[in-house]
């Protein structure tokens, strides 16, 4: 049992109507985003968080915590920090450089319920994981 449970029709229209800015790189689902900085252009990226997990409200102290510790577990993979961010809600994310693949198993480990994929040229994807 991952503790994970499908979102309602107000966290999926909250997902895509948030923007999700790290580094120089901003993204909104099912849109293209803008030409991708050097940096990044041609890869794969995740945009991934280890913030309230399940999507269940956390302390903030723990939150910080649970990101530190996925800094560290991709200290090999190129990332930014960022925000999700939609009205008055914030959550802190990460974007990397990774195969899709290899960051929903990421998220998942973390407790995520979704990530975005993004990709020079093609809209962003959002990933439903429960």
């Amino acid at each position: 049992m991952t503790g994970l449970v499908p979102p309602t029709p107000a966290v999926l229209r909250s997902y895509r109507r948030s923007l999700y800015v790290a580094g120089d790189v901003s993204a909104r689902v099912d849109r293209r985003p803008a030409p991708m900085p050097s940096r990044w252009a041609g890869r794969d990226l995740v945009l991934l968080s280890a913030c309230n997990p399940g999507g269940r409200r956390r302390p903030d102290g723990w939150n910080t915590r649970m990101m530190r510790q996925l800094r560290g577990t991709l200290r090999d993979f190129d990332h930014a920090a960022g925000e999700g961010r939609y009205r008055r809600w914030s959550e802190p994310l990460l974007l990397v450089a990774i195969a899709p693949a290899r960051g929903i198993r990421l998220a998942r480990r973390f407790g995520q319920n979704a990530v975005i994929l993004l990709r020079d040229r093609r809209p962003a994807k959002l990933v439903l994981l429960a």
